[in-house]
């Protein structure tokens, strides 16, 4: 039986509609990219490995409940808005951010709540956005993650952990020197960031997991990491924060989707997600500064804002091959497909 067949399959269809939920974090719709992107967590953490596929399975089973396009279920797209809003809720009520904590009862419903709702907030932004041709991206994830977490600091059945507030550039030393760790440690915990893994291991292995279905995918995916890390150094950001990936994990979302995913992979595209990670890294430590005053959490906002900047007005720069959210699988076959039809 093939990969795809078990989509069909009483029994394993569900499990691979939601392992592709979790591939689809970092844009594959692929089960096995999801099952060694969770065997990546699970090397860093079993509580946020459980945690991320409770908030799959909810978010999945929400879209089944109310008959939601069965298409876009099977891909995974209602599942990872779920996946991320579960992890990070975990992450920032947490006394350890790096391995989690088992949630109470009161939590566990808080989360599942949670995750339900990422499911309508993706039907919603997908039907506002639908005439531009652009995704929601992972903006339902940081629209309830950021509700979510307001609302932790007023109930006393919730403990608020040490990291429920902004993550700051100003609450790292910068009389740190760059080092070797800065570099490797810091690209690889860039990829783990962006499932709340405070782990270089974990993020090479979920690099891993990206390059078993798109290998530009990952390579695009490293690129962003490390530029990044290189515009942090460069721009004397603090050695802790970059080396804890901060300013890399936005940049590498951004470039694995504007590097052939939603645009067809070519020069110009190439130098158009480049510029979109430079940027991105940038912006992460503005809207960090710029949330702190409310203590939130800058998540994945920078990615979504530079990436809709970017797509939204694709269709008036000709250099650019647009690619509908609809029909993206993968940058090798968006490109194999667009030269057919050329």
């Amino acid at each position: 039986m093939r990969i795809g067949q078990f989509q069909d399959h009483s029994v394993l269809g569900f499990v691979d509609w939601t392992l592709r939920g979790v591939g689809q974090v970092v844009f594959q719709n692929n089960p096995l990219a999801g099952l060694v992107i969770l065997a990546g967590l699970f090397v860093n953490s079993w509580i946020y490995a459980m945690i991320c596929v409770l908030g799959v399975v909810v978010s999945t089973l929400t879209a089944i409940v109310l008959k939601a396009d069965k298409a876009l279920i099977r891909e995974g797209l209602f599942g990872f808005n779920g996946a991320l809003v579960a992890l990070a809720l975990i992450a920032f009520t947490s006394e350890d951010f790096r391995t989690g904590a088992v949630p109470s009862v009161a939590m566990t419903f808080y989360l599942v709540c949670a995750a339900a709702l990422t499911t309508m907030a993706f039907a919603t932004i997908a039907t506002l956005l639908g005439p531009h041709k652009v995704a929601p991206l992972t903006m339902p994830f940081v629209l309830v993650g950021w509700l979510f977490l307001f609302a932790v600091l007023k109930f006393d059945a919730i403990e608020a952990g040490p990291m429920a507030k902004p993550i700051s550039p100003d609450q790292f030393a910068y009389d740190t020197p760059y080092n070797l760790n800065t570099w490797y440690m810091g690209i690889g915990t860039s990829i783990g960031q962006i499932f709340f893994q405070d782990n270089w291991i974990s993020g090479y292995i979920i690099l891993i997991g990206i390059a078993v279905n798109s290998r530009i995918g990952a390579a695009m995916g490293l690129l962003g990491a490390a530029i990044g890390t290189v515009v942090a150094v460069l721009f004397g950001g603090p050695e802790g924060a970059i080396r804890d990936g901060l300013f890399g994990y936005n940049s590498a979302l951004t470039a694995i989707a504007l590097g052939g995913f939603f645009l067809v992979m070519n020069w110009s595209s190439l130098f158009y997600a480049i510029f979109g990670a430079i940027v991105s890294a940038w912006l992460w430590a503005s809207i960090a500064i710029f949330l702190k005053p409310i203590g939130m959490p800058v998540l994945t906002s920078t990615f979504v804002l530079v990436t809709w900047i970017m797509l939204i007005g694709q269709y008036a720069f000709k250099a650019l091959v647009p690619v509908p959210p609809a029909e993206a699988t993968t940058p090798e076959d968006n490109r194999r497909r667009y030269l057919a039809g050329r």
